[in-house]
């Protein structure tokens, strides 16, 4: 989850997430369309997956959550948890230590 200028959160998966970063800040060719007009300031959260069938089942529950909810699995992993236990097997992902990217 990429935190943008404006404030909102754009979900989305990388093979490379360092590179995958790259390209949304400095709005390369690859990079989403959303985060053309929506520069990103940071990476908030990320998750690790086995697989990239895994990690699009991630996104798109992501992508349903509001807003709010959003901000409260950045504030406090554990409501990842809470949020997505019921849609997802949340035992298949693993939070990434951020701040070493």
């Amino acid at each position: 989850m990429l935190r943008c200028s404006d404030n909102s959160i754009y979900t989305g998966i990388a093979v490379d997430l360092k590179r995958r970063i790259y390209e949304h800040i400095n709005k390369t060719k690859k990079c989403a369309k959303y985060t053309l007009s929506h520069p990103v300031k940071k990476l908030e959260i990320a998750w690790m997956s086995e697989n990239k069938v895994l990690a699009s089942k991630l996104e798109f529950y992501l992508k349903k959550l509001s807003k709010r909810e959003k901000e409260m699995i950045i504030i406090d992993n554990s409501k990842f948890e809470t949020l997505l236990s019921t849609k997802i097997d949340i035992d298949s992902y693993k939070i990434l230590n951020i701040s070493k990217m």
